[in-house]
């Protein structure tokens, strides 16, 4: 864009999890790094790879799954970092919907997806339990999966775990029922992904915006670098900072929320390579993206070092389903501990 300001497209409005990007702002940690930073808001999550690659804007959020699609589009989108690692990501239901375990429960069913790659992968999905997409019934959502299911528009949808399974365990509280009653089929465990890694939401940006602007892409991921672990450092306080900048987070649920994600915000924000390959390749599979393809994605803006690589992927995956069982349970903020390679 023809402006002096750097300006970003988050993948929704204002949500707990974008505490670091709003945090850079009110902290005036852009302005250290000698950039001004506009922030803005879709009023469609489905329009901002389209918006960011035709570069009507210059940096944004986004989920890895809908970044490589964006570049098999031709959108000349590019990942420069990442925001939140591997958040579980699935089909959320209420056990009274006739739903359980077992996907082929989802036969003659209402299941609510946010944009077009939600239906893409649970149609694929049905092939693997001798199903068809015929046998269920796809309703377009938007970011409302939760309400749909509340209204019962829907039957489940697919949603996140930090997300729609913090807002439908707080509408069962308020009717007097145990927040259990809602469930989530992920979907990393039944397409045997081996990672909740497609839904990770990433700082992507336009190319060539990136290609000539890189020390302003520098500074800005300094910036939220910077804000990420003013986060991680000390929550509480950046959470009331993140209030007071932006008094729409101040409800329970969203501080509900943001304690669901915080253990899964990147420390160190990069692109991680084995997420990347395997993404890579379930995109291939789901036929969204060629054979040839190539991940789309840059470390070179992030100056600074890297945490090691886990030895344990599918462990940590065990263990943060129980850490974050505890903290819907008790509240608070805990991130896991990894297990890393040797050196």
């Amino acid at each position: 864009m023809s402006t002096d300001k750097i300006t970003f497209l988050t993948n929704w409005h204002a949500t707990p999890y974008h505490a670091p990007l709003y945090l850079a702002q009110a902290k005036g940690y852009f302005k250290d790094e000698g950039i001004k930073v506009a922030l803005l808001e879709p009023n469609d999550p489905s329009d901002v790879t389209e918006i960011i690659g035709t570069g009507k804007v210059d940096l944004g959020f986004k989920a890895m799954i809908h970044t490589l699609a964006a570049k098999a589009r031709d959108f000349p989108v590019l990942s420069i970092g990442s925001l939140l690692d591997e958040p579980f990501t699935g089909v959320v239901y209420l056990k009274d919907s006739g739903i359980t375990t077992d996907f082929r429960t989802l036969k003659g069913k209402r299941i609510g997806y946010v944009g077009e790659f939600g239906k893409i992968q649970i149609d694929e999905l049905t092939s693997h339990y001798g199903m068809s997409p015929s046998d269920y019934t796809a309703v377009r959502c938007g970011m409302n999966v939760s309400k749909a299911i509340i209204e019962g528009s829907i039957d489940a949808g697919i949603g996140l775990e930090n997300v729609q399974m913090v807002e439908l365990e707080e509408w069962l509280t308020a009717q007097g029922r145990p927040k259990s009653d809602v469930q989530m089929l992920r979907i990393d465990e039944l397409a045997e992904l081996g990672c909740c890694c497609f839904c990770t939401i990433l700082y992507i940006g336009n190319e060539k915006f990136i290609s000539e602007n890189p020390e302003k892409v520098r500074a800005f991921m300094r910036a939220v670098k910077r804000a990420t672990d003013f986060v991680l450092a000390q929550p509480e306080q950046a959470w009331a900072e993140y209030v007071d900048f932006k008094p729409v987070m101040g409800t329970p649920l969203n501080r509900k929320i943001f304690e669901r994600s915080f253990a899964y915000f990147s420390r160190d924000l990069k692109n991680v390579q084995r997420d990347w390959e395997k993404v890579t390749k379930y995109g291939k599979r789901l036929g969204v993206l060629a054979d040839s393809f190539v991940p789309n994605y840059s470390n070179e803006f992030l100056g600074w070092s890297f945490e090691e690589e886990s030895a344990d992927p599918t462990g940590d995956q065990k263990r943060m389903v129980a850490l974050q069982k505890d903290v819907a349970e008790a509240g608070g903020f805990q991130r896991l501990e990894r297990r890393v390679c040797c050196a």
